[in-house]
């Protein structure tokens, strides 16, 4: 996708993750959905 703003090219590619990277934010995933099932999220503290 680009975006011409004012003779500005902006070009956004779509960020290829890795394995690594695909198995952290799914841990992440599990325990964020954990804290709030148990109430203790406070996500402005």
């Amino acid at each position: 996708m680009t975006l011409n703003i004012l003779f500005l090219s902006i070009k956004i590619n779509k960020r290829k993750i890795t394995l690594d990277e695909a198995l952290h934010e799914e841990k992440v995933e599990k325990i964020y959905e954990a804290q709030r099932e148990r109430g203790s999220f406070h996500p402005f503290v």
